[in-house]
């Protein structure tokens, strides 16, 4: 009987250890999926602005100024 509580009890270590990895990679795997979706809808929304000129973004500069450098 011992022996099957030692077995039964590192199963349960090891499912209590295991879960959160698992559960984290579905997490992954889904989050991966919508963005795989969300870029898919978005060139198809917009096929006919493909050649067109793509907006300029700024650029953001570093603060130059910190409490360390006082």
């Amino acid at each position: 009987m011992n022996t099957f509580l030692s077995y039964l009890s590192i199963t349960a270590l090891f499912a209590f250890v295991l879960l959160p990895v698992l559960l984290g990679l579905a997490r992954e795997g889904r989050i991966s999926r919508e963005l795989r979706e969300a870029e898919r809808r978005r060139e198809e929304r917009l096929p006919e602005a493909a050649g067109a000129a793509q907006p300029l973004t700024a650029t953001r500069r570093p603060y130059l100024r910190s409490w360390a450098r006082i």
